[in-house]
């Protein structure tokens, strides 16, 4: 059984946006450096012992990790051949962190260029600009990591039981939310949209994943929908009985609040009984072949 800590929204929001952007800009590092993937798979950060990190990145022959260590609070950058260097990033504004993360890269004679800004933030401000001081509560960020620990472990049960091809449990940067993406099989191109969604959405999708809160949803969820959304998704009943259906973007969104999946005599079976009636619910709704796509041994 997990346990799940507390995270009111109201009480780190400050220091989740300050998190937010600081993993931004590695995320960029990652998006740069990594040999790119299908649907963006080469630029999300993956749950560690101690955090998040990129994995190792390969570079000129050779590849480094950054971790962002959310037990010490602090940067470390490694390298194949054990040379690193670390950095504290509690009272950093976005400018000095981003200063000195390429500092230690710059030491490492690791070279890389990204686009140094926001990516569909709050926050329009140039990294190298955002000189303000910034709330940074680390042990909010602690929680924060303890609960991706949890969540991950659910995750990668979840995962267990699907035989096609699906991602890792990984967090995008740029929307602050750890994801599973299951997929069909089947190619559905998106029309419209901007190239990253385009790409991200070439094929049929069921995606399940958590998120932290925003100013729009001030509260921890978990969250699931259909790519393309079939007909009637929104009538597929979930579990466990706290969990509802809400809309976004003009499609059927599935959530179970953190804190009701936190209230539960059992958290984990709480959140699995959740992702399995989405996943249930929308491959059914959505005719995948279902029985095909189930792990044999699971």
């Amino acid at each position: 059984m997990i346990t799940l800590p507390p995270l009111p929204y109201a009480e780190w929001s400050d220091t989740k946006d300050t998190l937010h952007l600081f993993l931004q800009i590695i995320g960029k590092i990652r998006l740069k450096a990594h040999p790119k993937l299908n649907h963006w798979w080469h630029v999300t950060l993956y749950p560690s012992v101690r955090g998040l990190t990129t994995g190792r990145i390969p570079y000129q022959g050779s590849g480094f990790e950054i971790l962002y260590d959310m037990v010490d609070h602090k940067v470390v950058v490694s390298r194949n051949d054990g040379q690193q260097r670390e950095f504290a990033v509690a009272g950093k504004s976005v400018a000095a962190f981003y200063e000195t993360l390429f500092s230690c890269l710059e030491a490492l004679d690791i070279s890389v260029k990204i686009v140094a800004v926001p990516y569909d933030n709050k926050s329009k401000t140039p990294f190298p600009e955002d000189t303000a001081q910034r709330a940074y509560d680390a042990a909010a960020v602690s929680r924060f990591w303890q609960a991706l620990c949890s969540i991950s472990s659910v995750f990668e049960t979840y995962r267990s039981g699907f035989a096609g091809k699906q991602t890792p449990v990984q967090l995008y940067w740029h929307s602050f939310d750890l994801v599973v993406t299951r997929f069909s099989g089947r190619a559905h191109p998106l029309e419209g949209g901007t190239q990253s969604d385009r790409e991200a959405y070439s094929h049929e999708v069921i995606s399940i994943g958590f998120w932290p809160g925003d100013d729009t949803f001030p509260e921890a969820a978990f969250y699931g929908y259909a790519y393309p959304e079939p007909a009637g998704m929104n009538q597929a009943a979930l579990q466990p009985d706290e969990a509802f259906w809400a809309e976004k973007n003009g499609g059927a969104l599935a959530i179970l609040k953190y804190a009701d999946a936190s209230a539960a005599d059992d958290p984990s079976a709480a959140i699995l009984s959740f992702l399995d009636s989405l996943y249930d619910g929308a491959a059914a709704k959505a005719d995948w072949p279902a029985s095909e796509l189930r792990h044999a041994y699971a």
